[in-house]
């Protein structure tokens, strides 16, 4: 179900808990993130679950690697990162674009939706759009 976009700071600022990819209610909001992600593609490439009103660490981006498919990564946890660069970026919940420091490549584990560990490598455009939605799960406002 697409649900609508969170823009009060004082919400996307704070911290989320743990989510648990068994757990039918967590499951939900990964599914609604997907249906809010698809309804806002033509301006979003990711999203975390406090940008739908909630604080559990979900994300889910688009990944062109993959053909353009929605992932959905339950509690990201950034391992490893290289090559550092500033950038600007924008957001789906925010005005405008802010500067931010980004990593070219990463290191990601997660749990996928059927609750399997996982470990990944990402790098590039995928690479920055994760550490943005990651940072969304840490109450971190670019």
């Amino acid at each position: 179900m697409e649900r609508t976009i969170v823009t009060a700071l004082a919400e996307l600022g704070k911290p989320s808990a743990p989510a648990d990819p068994t757990n039918e209610q967590d499951r939900q909001i990964a599914t609604d993130l997907v249906d809010t992600l698809q309804a806002h593609r033509a301006e979003c490439v990711g999203m975390g679950a406090n940008m739908i009103g909630e604080r559990k660490r979900v994300i889910v981006f688009v990944d062109e690697d993959l053909g353009g498919k929605a992932t959905v990564m339950f509690n990201p946890v950034i391992t490893d990162a290289e090559g550092a660069y500033e950038t600007e970026e924008g957001c789906l919940s925010l005005d405008g674009e802010r500067p931010t420091k980004r990593f070219d490549r990463i290191e990601v584990e997660y749990d996928n939706r059927r609750g399997r560990h996982c470990h990944a490598r990402f790098s590039g455009w995928t690479a920055q759009i994760i550490q943005h939605e990651i940072d969304h799960c840490n109450g971190v406002i670019i």
